[in-house]
């Protein structure tokens, strides 16, 4: 049960993976901060291999039961303009391809790709229909789900991901398949499944996802009010007006509350103006990268007739993104980068539990060792900490 990871960033696909039984065997990315987040967390023990996927030597590349690819999503999303797969950074997915292409009789029997729920309407869909009929010609029939990470963590983050598997067969779909509409397949993407027959699909089921609704207090470091991470009061009375009247409303409720609350704030350009939106439900908004500023994402906590506002910390992001003991030692804005960019960790330990394991034994077990046992998984509650203030 051996993976390669392409676009490996700072390891935390790496990370769910090896919860479920695997073991990396070759990671590769064109970052240098990344790479350096990387060997913090798991050492310099020789498998990481730093550049452009673009120049790989696929003889470097060892042969493995699977090969993960979490490529870039600037072009796939509407902060990239949507140039899709055509554009600078999201076309390193081409670069992946290329790679498998040359590996041969060597290619995985397993490929796992991950990005964000807009590669599936990038181009009206040209995108998406194009990457999968690419694994297609290279052998691999197709199955694609979407998974929300606050399933397992208070983190709202929706991914698209896509399950390769070397199969002969082609594929064939149901009139009226059971997928349809499930929680993993929403209408959108079964539409898309039934619409491109084209496609070779080889469609799993999956089971339900874990009915698991963390807190947004469960992950938060507790920070003395003195400290400098909190903003001043100026820089506070500032984040408010810069509020709409509605988001105003409820932050002023959860000052007037009689207990400690918090909500996670982000500065959107809202009609040429910035605009600071609350979310008040305990679950963070999305992380990402910080560029430019505006990525960075605000936490309130507020009660009792008084308020306060800093940023996330680097270890409440690690938390989000289920990665509670991840070693950083780097500046605050290159660890925001580096899981901003990342995988949900526990999302990608139920891929493998309860897909990629399963599907290596049933289809591919003469050739790989059998996977652990999966049953009586559960995802424990992170502990909760002190935070009333």
């Amino acid at each position: 049960m051996t993976f390669a990871e392409f676009f490996a960033g700072i390891g935390l696909m790496r990370i769910g993976l090896e919860r479920a039984g695997w073991r990396i065997a070759f990671a590769n990315d064109i970052d240098e901060d990344k790479w350096g987040m990387y060997r913090e967390h798991f050492g310099d023990t020789g498998e990481f291999f730093v550049g452009d996927v673009h120049q790989l030597d696929a003889a470097k590349v060892p042969s493995v039961a699977l090969a993960t690819a979490s490529f870039p999503c600037n072009d796939l999303s509407l902060a990239g303009a949507r140039k899709g797969l055509a554009g600078e950074q999201s076309s390193a997915f081409w670069g992946f391809v290329e790679t498998l292409t040359k590996l041969g009789r060597r290619r995985p029997p397993l490929v796992l790709l991950e990005n964000v729920t807009g590669f599936l309407t990038s181009h009206n869909g040209d995108d998406f229909r194009d990457a999968l009929l690419a694994l297609n010609r290279l052998g691999y029939a197709v199955d694609a789900f979407i998974i929300d990470a606050v399933r397992f963590v208070p983190q709202s983050r929706k991914r698209l991901f896509v399950v390769a598997t070397k199969a002969p067969d082609v594929s064939s779909l149901n009139e009226t398949p059971s997928f349809y509409e499930s929680e993993t397949r929403p209408h959108a993407l079964a539409d898309f499944i039934l619409w491109n027959p084209e496609i070779n699909w080889s469609i799993r089921p999956l089971p339900p996802l874990p009915n698991f609704h963390p807190r947004l207090e469960g992950i938060l470091e507790d920070l003395p009010l003195n400290s400098q991470t909190w903003w001043s009061r100026d820089r506070c009375d500032y984040l408010l007006n810069q509020m709409s009247p509605k988001h105003r409303a409820l932050a002023d409720g959860m000052i007037r509350g009689q207990r400690t609350s918090h909500g996670t704030v982000f500065r959107r350009v809202r009609n040429g103006k910035s605009m600071a939106e609350l979310r008040t439900d305990g679950i963070a908004g999305c992380l990402r990268t910080p560029r430019g500023g505006s990525g960075r994402q605000i936490l309130i906590a507020a009660g009792r007739g008084n308020f306060a506002v800093r940023l996330l910390t680097p270890r409440e992001c690690a938390r989000l993104m289920g990665a509670d003991d991840f070693v950083i030692k780097v500046p605050s804005n290159q660890a925001l980068f580096g899981f901003g960019d990342a995988v949900c960790v526990p999302v990608i330990e139920w891929i493998a539990r309860n897909y990629l394991n399963p599907v290596l034994d049933e289809k591919f077990s003469a050739l790989t060792p059998a996977p652990r046992p999966v049953s009586n998984v559960t995802y424990s509650k992170p502990p909760r900490r002190n935070v009333e203030r």
